[in-house]
């Protein structure tokens, strides 16, 4: 009995040593209650989740102090130790943006210093973890990132050289603008070769805006904008080195340092990429050309003060890229074999910027950079070779309130285009002058407003103004929605697809006093949820709906003569569609699923046709697994048909992936099998034509090179997100 009665007491004891825990978790922006956090004592190993108040009831916690954990997706996860007594009192966590999620990112191509969950404009992210992940699959160029993002196709002009260009939702490459670091750099007759001139590693992060952004960059950014952002050198000093072999000839080496002090920074990042002939397909014509080029691009930093920063960095690219008739190419031009296409190109820009704070609200900014591009493409019947300088200057102001930003600016553009070797030479030089002004305003804790209005002034096409408006509507922490629209324009050049097919051959000047710059219209609504399925199984939705019209869309026109003229369409391009993105996320998995469709037609012509070379349907499926030791992916790929030039319908098509990598303190070494069903274009219909020694090339709609396996090693000397 005496047994029985001292263990009911040591019982009673014991239970009298717990108690129950109440832990209320709030947002910081909103100071509202953040429903499915988690709180977790993890020596317990006793945990729960916030309901609808913000509260996680924990039961049975032991007295004195306890090592606590809350988390949620999309912020920054707390750690706290807290005196756990018999009357604990509620107590309040506040979360902040950040972690592993985009919420807490600042974009830079809205030239605002706001959150992503707080701009109106509608900005597809990649951060640098999945920027990591696509270099591993194409070390060499960012090609990869573009093609595999929703709504975008990258579009191969050349299967001698790789030529290619982005279209997005379904409009030509000549209406997007490419930018890094906010500088224009690669338009005009650069475009063509810039996806393949740019590597990955030394980029932080991709920010892709979908629509007219020409309010924001001016002309030319009519179906959307990407802007490339670089590392920037902090205190702890960070080596990537990278080096890939694919199984079809290709050779990549990447390298990138940097380091920062009290006064001084730098960035050094190289390139080096060689890739042999490739004929998958036994036809004598390379599928890939044999290819040398070097990058490098060195930035110096200088902070003369807390409040200012001063940088200068410098882009060189010498690129040299032969395909065609590979006996032609290796033993000389004899018999039928005589086709060869040569591209030799270098490509410089500077940078220059200078940022300064007067105070907490109030900044400026000016920057200005000079790019020179040559470029001489040979073939046995033609030589078009040319010289292109680009000027650039801009200065801003912004001003940034409690509830409200403003940003003011002007800038200066100009684009001289030289031919060489040519006895009527077609030259084209614009300059641009423009001025700006955005406003991004807190409605409500609801509603956020932007406005923006620019005007440019190009010499010799007029005046053009340029109004945009979005609205972001937060209807509570699982819904919001963005609806937006604005005017673009874009001046006629000669640097477009159909151009570029032509190699230039016969095609007549710009005709300033003939042609007008083309204009657009386009709007977007997008819908955003998250939510969860369980507490280990979250989800998030985005379905976007857009449209765009263009009118006086710039032809090129085959005249009697066997020569091409540019001319303005009667009738409008539109390109109306939709996208949507789901992601899956448990545990140490993420599914992403995706699928757009896009309609774009051709107006102005006959029963108003589907536009060539752009599928109507893209659908894809990636599934990721990734921990601190291993990185797995499987991805599949899905192309719709799309109509040729002849109006044959072309075979649809997947393509499938597998990536693995595993993490060890010194880098991380990986195989990549990209395409590995071996879908190319060879495999449904011929990609030369008849007669051999004069081959005509067929349009490009599907891959070109078939599987590609490759070998490599990241790695993380020191620093870096990869190091683990």
């Amino acid at each position: 009995m005496y047994d029985i009665i001292l263990c009911l007491l040591f019982s009673a004891s014991i239970f009298a040593q717990n108690t129950t825990v109440t832990i209320k978790v709030t947002e910081e922006e909103t100071n509202k209650p953040l429903i499915g956090a988690t709180v977790y004592f993890e020596p317990l190993e006793i945990g729960a989740t916030t309901n609808d108040e913000g509260l996680a009831i924990l039961e049975n916690i032991p007295l004195g102090k306890q090592e606590i954990t809350i988390s949620f997706v999309g912020f920054e996860t707390i750690i706290d130790t807290i005196q756990v007594t018999e009357t604990t009192p509620i107590k309040t966590y506040v979360m902040h943006e950040g972690g592993m999620e985009l919420e807490g990112i600042t974009i830079k191509s809205t030239r605002s210093t706001r959150t992503i969950k707080r701009i109106p404009t509608r900005v597809e992210f990649i951060s640098s973890e999945e920027l990591g992940e696509k270099a591993i699959m194409n070390a060499s160029n960012i090609s990869m990132v573009l093609r595999e993002s929703t709504g975008i196709q990258i579009q191969q002009t050349s299967l001698s050289s790789a030529n290619s260009s982005i279209r997005i939702q379904g409009l030509d490459g000549r209406y997007t603008q490419i930018l890094k670091d906010g500088f224009p750099l690669f338009g005009g007759f650069s475009g063509g070769l810039s996806i393949n001139q740019i590597p990955p590693l030394d980029l932080n992060q991709f920010e892709i805006i979908k629509g007219s952004a020409s309010t924001l960059y001016g002309a030319g950014a009519i179906a959307g904008l990407v802007n490339l952002v670089a590392k920037t050198p902090d205190e702890e000093p960070e080596l990537n080195i990278q080096l890939a072999q694919t199984h079809v000839g290709g050779s990549t080496i990447n390298a990138f340092y940097s380091k920062r002090n009290d006064k001084f920074g730098y960035t050094l990042y190289g390139s080096g990429h060689y890739q042999n002939l490739y004929d998958p397909d036994d036809d004598d014509f390379s599928n890939l050309p044999e290819t040398k080029t070097v990058s490098f691009n060195p930035k110096l930093f200088y902070y003369p003060s807390e409040s200012e920063t001063i940088w200068l960095g410098i882009n060189g690219t010498f690129d040299k890229r032969e395909g065609g008739d590979i006996i032609a190419i290796r033993d000389g031009a004899n018999g039928i074999h005589q086709y060869s296409e040569e591209n030799t190109s270098t490509r410089i820009s500077t940078q220059a910027v200078y940022e300064k704070e007067f105070s907490e609200d109030k900044s400026l900014q000016i920057k200005n950079s000079v790019s020179y591009f040559d470029r001489d493409l040979v073939t046995p019947n033609l030589l078009f070779s040319g010289r292109q300088w680009d000027v650039f200057a801009e200065a801003n102001y912004t001003i940034q309130k409690e509830k409200s930003d403003w940003i003011f600016g002007g800038n200066f553009y100009s684009n001289s285009f030289k031919e060489k070797d040519n006895p009527t030479p077609r030259n084209q030089d614009n300059i641009t002058f423009g001025a700006f002004a955005n406003n991004t305003i807190d409605l409500s804790d609801k509603f956020i407003l932007e406005t923006g209005f620019r005007t440019d002034f190009v010499p010799n096409w007029g005046v053009f103004p340029l109004p945009r408006i979005s609205l972001l509507w937060k209807a509570n922490s699982h819904f919001s929605s963005r609806l937006g629209g604005g005017l673009g324009y874009k001046i006629p050049d000669m640097f477009t697809e159909e151009a570029a097919t032509l190699n230039f051959e016969n095609i007549l000047p710009i005709d300033e006093d003939n042609l007008s710059a083309e204009r657009s219209y386009g709007a977007n609504i997008d819908f955003n949820y998250k939510g969860k399925i369980s507490d280990d199984v979250r989800f998030s939705i985005n379905q976007l709906f857009y449209v765009t019209s263009i009118d006086n869309a710039l032809l090129l026109n085959e005249q009697l003569n066997s020569t091409y003229l540019f001319e303005n369409a009667d009738g409008t391009v539109l390109s109306r569609g939709a996208e949507t993105n789901i992601k899956f996320t448990y545990n140490d998995f993420r599914w992403f699923l995706n699928y757009a469709y896009i309609n774009t037609t051709l107006n102005y012509l006959p029963n108003n046709p589907q536009k060539t070379l752009t599928p109507k349907h893209q659908a894809g499926s990636v599934l990721m697994y990734e921990n601190e030791k291993w990185r797995i992916g499987y991805e599949t790929y899905y192309t719709g048909s799309q109509r040729l030039s002849t109006g044959v319908e072309t075979q649809d098509f997947f393509t499938m992936g597998l990536l693995v990598q595993k993490h060890f303190k010194w880098g991380s070494p990986y195989i990549n099998f990209e395409n590995f069903t071996d879908r190319r274009q060879s495999r449904f219909s011929p990609e030369t034509l008849p007669p051999h020694q004069e081959p005509q090339f067929a349009e490009i709609y599907a891959p070109t090179d078939g599987f590609v396996f490759t070998v490599g090693v990241m790695f993380n000397v020191f620093g870096g997100e990869d190091e683990h």
